[in-house]
């Protein structure tokens, strides 16, 4: 027996995280119990997920399917309780019953639920970017205020939290050791390609990255480099470290996640298979280390491990992030929402790829830098981005979007 079971509170648990989080609980059942799931809509995969792991309360983000998960739930003779909309997930959330949150939820629809988590003083596993592109600073201080532990759990991020120095649990770059963090890039499916052939890609060629199983919109930003645009801003939230001392470099194999340079010239890197389990197990055991069902890595099978600059002329959109950190306020934001109304547009043909960053440094121009203090300026800023992108879009379109 490892102690007193940790109790579980899974925010997205029919999204690929979630599958991967319940298989590493699944693995320790004498240290994990699942208190409460959550899902967006998808009520038959929530309530089948409810029959293995018979939470104490179950719930849908949209409160129309509420009807459908109750019934469902008692059909099932199930003793779960029902519960939908946004508010009752920042109630579980904050919930004295549960002592660990995961939250997977994917958007904007997942900063709430995060931030009471943290405010609640939880162990938080996190896999929301908005909420630390979005309301970083916001995050951070409820994390102190309630004496919250955070995981990222990401590879990079996670990877980083695992090489740096931990105050009160959580990973710090501000200790006076600490030179700088470099987070790598596969660099995607187009690494090495020039602006001209990026001009026609496809959805499809954006979609098939060559390390890791995504889905369709994180596919897109990696491949733009954006995704280690919103990594460099969250990682100047999540470790308290500037832009001066944050490095991207490319490395194709996928096999160091990222690393931690200290004064003396040491550098620590973290390696592993590209499996979410790893950062999952992490996040569930920290300061243990515990089974996560992952494959042993064979660096001899690896054989070689390679590093490239980023191309910021090919690739302008990681510079986009920099220039959106630098500028702090409701900028970041701005450059988030911008970049999913860019990349929904490619991937429905609307718009060609190198069309994505040009998107979002128009609506970065468009809209002025507000200070934004609270949540609410956040998300005011994030409807507008998406407004003003949107009605941007209708000029764009061109000769060179692919046809379907």
């Amino acid at each position: 027996m490892a102690g007193p079971l940790k109790r579980i509170a899974l925010f997205g648990a029919t999204g690929s995280i979630g599958a991967s989080t319940l298989d590493v609980v699944a693995r320790h059942p004498d240290r994990f119990v699942v208190d409460a799931l959550t899902a967006h809509s998808k009520v038959d995969d929530l309530v089948a997920l409810c029959a293995r792991f018979r939470p104490r309360v179950a719930a849908v983000a949209d409160a129309a399917h509420y009807a459908a998960l109750r019934d469902a739930l008692a059909a099932a003779d199930l003793p779960t309780q029902a519960m939908a909309g946004h508010e009752a997930l920042a109630e579980i959330a904050a919930d004295a019953h549960n002592d660990t949150v995961v939250a997977a939820i994917v958007g904007a629809a997942g900063v709430a639920s995060t931030l009471a988590a943290a405010s609640a003083g939880k162990r938080l596993l996190l896999a929301n970017k908005e909420s630390v592109v979005l309301a970083g600073e916001l995050l951070m201080a409820a994390v102190a205020a309630g004496a919250a532990t955070l995981v990222p759990i990401d590879s990079e991020h996670n990877a980083i939290f695992q090489c740096l120095p931990h105050r009160g649990g959580n990973a710090d770059a501000r200790d006076a050791s600490v030179r700088r963090i470099v987070l790598t890039a596969s660099g995607g499916p187009f690494r090495g390609w020039s602006r001209e052939r990026l001009a026609g890609v496809t959805p499809e060629q954006a979609c098939a990255h060559p390390n890791w199983s995504m889905g369709r919109k994180i596919s897109v930003d990696s491949a733009s480099l954006m995704n280690k645009g919103l990594e460099v801003i969250e990682a100047h939230h999540l470790f308290g470290v500037g832009t001066e001392r944050i490095e991207v470099v490319v490395h194709p194999q996928s096999t160091i996640h990222s690393l931690v340079e200290y004064v003396d010239g040491s550098m620590l890197a973290q390696l592993g298979q590209p499996d979410m389990r790893t950062t999952l197990a992490v996040g569930l055991g920290w300061p243990e280390r515990i089974e996560a069902g992952v494959a042993p890595l064979d660096l001899v099978a690896i054989g070689r491990l390679d590093f490239e600059t980023p191309d910021s002329a090919a690739f302008p959109a990681l510079g986009l992030a920099f220039e959106a950190l630098r500028a702090g306020g409701s900028t970041p934001a701005v450059l988030n929402a911008a970049n999913e109304i860019a990349v929904s547009a490619f991937l429905q043909r609307r718009l060609a790829f190198l069309g994505i960053p040009a998107l979002i440094e128009r609506t970065m121009e468009r809209l002025p830098h507000l200070p934004s203090a609270s949540l609410a300026d956040r998300l005011a800023a994030d409807a507008e981005a998406r407004r003003v992108a949107a009605s941007l879009l209708a000029t764009m379109a061109d000769a060179t979007v692919r046809p379907a």
